[in-house]
């Protein structure tokens, strides 16, 4: 962990931050009804796992503070991939978008399940 400065430096944020773009990409696409349910849905959930990853990184000095954003990080990814199903059964997005991004959130969720397992590594003394 000695070349982590801060949040940006995470592997698990950089991770979040390019799945989020893409769906902000992809919801661009979405039919205008959908605008102000499925899409703004989507891009909040995509959105909050980047930014309560920042929020635990602030809250380190507490474990139990930094193991609860990383949860609620874990949540809004499931959240996502929830949207992003929808999204597929709707026909908005093809197997192929969907199969990546799962596959992104997926990998991030793991990130994030074992920061929690052993918070000791990343929390401040």
């Amino acid at each position: 962990m000695p070349n982590i400065r801060g949040f940006r430096d995470l592997r698990v944020y950089q991770n979040a931050l390019d799945a989020t773009m893409l769906v902000f990409e992809i919801t661009k696409t979405f039919p205008p009804e959908e605008r102000y349910s499925m899409v703004d849905q989507m891009r909040r959930s995509s959105r909050s796992v980047c930014a309560n990853i920042a929020e635990a990184w602030r809250k380190r000095k507490y474990p139990s503070h930094f193991v609860s954003k990383l949860s609620d990080c874990a949540g809004e990814a499931d959240e996502t991939r929830v949207w992003l199903e929808l999204a597929l059964k709707c026909g908005y997005i093809n197997k192929l978008i969907f199969d990546d991004l799962d596959a992104r959130y997926d990998l991030a969720i793991s990130q994030l399940v074992k920061m929690m397992a052993e918070p000791e590594k990343w929390t401040i003394k």
